[in-house]
């Protein structure tokens, strides 16, 4: 077999050979997102009730970071931090009403395209939720196939929804067995098998944990012993999660590319709790908030062979993290006029660098704020009239002991460091939902965002 090898190579360009070489030692990455999960609902993350065994296993094959954050409270902020490496208040992608009225804008450029440039294959599987328009669709957006929802769904039957092996226009879907979360791991997988002999970039935001809670028969029936009906199809929908990412992973490996492959499972967002019973373990609070329980999430990542196994990773991480850091895995550089607010992560969690990724971290969603800067947080959120507390993480995981009264210099340090930060950022792109809708009880809204 090497002596057939060798004389192809010396007839081939060096150019050539160089760019094999290259694509070669380019990883591909997956990123697999799930929606409204909860802090504390996978088996690595405390839950013993629903078994995540392939979820899990990216936190035992990688890294569990313990303090993993998204840059946004809620859906469509999210992603677009997640996508472009920058807190999304930069650019006014503040609320979701951003993605219905104006989508991701023009002038910020996705992760998709950064890694196109460098050869990879691109693909989006799931739920975009970045704007339906024709111009923000994800095959507008650096992403060479698109398969899923423009935006949240019906998880039978779903609406909004686009193939573009077919069409970039929505169509409708008419088979009746057709399960959102099942689907997307049958398309990702085919996707892997067509793009395997280059790097590739799939990006897999699921519908699930969103309501509405909807599960085939063959999910609800693992468990029996469960008498709520909610929870018995919030189950569900893990399980089926999780064997989506068992697929996925399963392909990896029967390809022989695991080793050559960077895995995210990040949450976009804190649980909503009672709409869908999410939990968010010890956490105060929830989705749409600033305390903990809003922007602090499931996080793990695996590069087998080049990052520790089984390692817990206590400082602070944010979704932000993953674009600098494939960028860097690549063998590329981020320019600074791409202004990204993450870093690259290896040297982090391999322990070539021991210090902190973040010193501090920025949340704004309207009225409620929130900075992180060490161990301590202080956080203006829902119910709070407004007036910042004061938390150390490191002693107090709930957020249960407002030091603000005593403490009243940290107050005054951090305020300042927010004001500073927040008068940087852009103003609203779209305003939010109407004044008073979701605040009578911020558990039970009457239309999930």
């Amino acid at each position: 077999m090497h002596r057939l090898i060798l004389p192809i190579l010396l007839i081939l360009p060096i150019p050539l050979i160089r760019a094999a070489q290259s694509a070669a030692a380019r990883p591909n990455l997956i990123i697999f997102y799930s929606d409204d999960l909860g802090w504390g609902e996978t088996g690595a993350q405390g839950n013993r009730e629903i078994p995540t065994p392939h979820t899990d296993s990216i936190a035992s094959n990688g890294i569990r970071f313990t303090n993993g954050y998204v840059a946004a409270t809620y859906c469509s902020p999210s992603r677009a931090g997640l996508l472009t490496g920058r807190y999304p208040t930069r650019f006014g992608h503040e609320f979701n009403s951003v993605a219905n009225t104006i989508g991701l804008r023009s002038d910020q450029v996705t992760m998709a395209t950064r890694l196109k440039a460098l050869g990879y294959a691109t693909a989006a599987v799931g739920k975009w939720h970045l704007g339906s328009q024709p111009e923000n669709r994800p095959t507008k957006r650096g992403f060479d196939e698109f398969f899923g929802t423009l935006s949240n769904t019906p998880f039978f039957h779903p609406t909004n929804f686009i193939d573009s092996r077919l069409s970039n226009d929505v169509r409708e879907v008419t088979d009746p067995n057709f399960y959102t979360t099942d689907a997307y791991a049958e398309r990702a997988v085919d996707w892997i098998e067509k793009n395997k002999t280059k790097p590739w970039f799939l990006y897999l935001p699921f519908n699930a944990q969103h309501a509405p809670l909807q599960a085939p028969k063959k999910y609800l029936d693992r468990f029996p012993n469960i008498t709520d009906e909610k929870r018995k199809l919030f189950a569900a929908m893990m399980a089926a999660m999780d064997d989506a990412i068992g697929r996925v992973m399963g392909k990896v490996r029967a390809i022989g590319q695991e080793e050559n492959t960077i895995v995210f499972y990040i949450a976009d967002n804190g649980g909503p709790t009672q709409s869908t019973t999410s939990g968010n373990g010890p956490l105060r609070g929830f989705k749409m908030t600033t305390y903990e329980g809003g922007p602090r999430v499931p996080f793990f990542a695996q590069w087998k062979g080049r990052w520790p196994a089984g390692k817990t990773y206590d400082f602070p991480v944010m979704n932000l993290d993953v674009l600098p850091t494939i960028i860097a895995a690549a063998g590329a550089k981020p320019e600074a006029s791409w202004q990204l607010d993450g870093v690259d992560l290896a040297p982090y969690v391999t322990g070539a660098n021991a210090a902190r990724p973040h010193q501090t971290l920025y949340w704004r969603y309207g009225p409620q704020w929130a900075i992180r800067h060490g161990d301590m947080k202080l956080v203006v959120s829902r119910g709070g009239g407004n007036k910042p507390e004061l938390y150390d993480l490191a002693a107090d995981i709930g957020e249960s002991k407002d030091l603000a009264a005593a403490q009243p210099a940290k107050v005054k340090e951090l305020q300042a460091l927010w004001d500073k930060w927040s008068a940087e950022q852009a103003p609203p792109s779209a305003p939010d939902a109407p004044a008073g809708k979701g605040k009578k009880n911020a558990n039970k809204k009457k239309k999930s965002p």
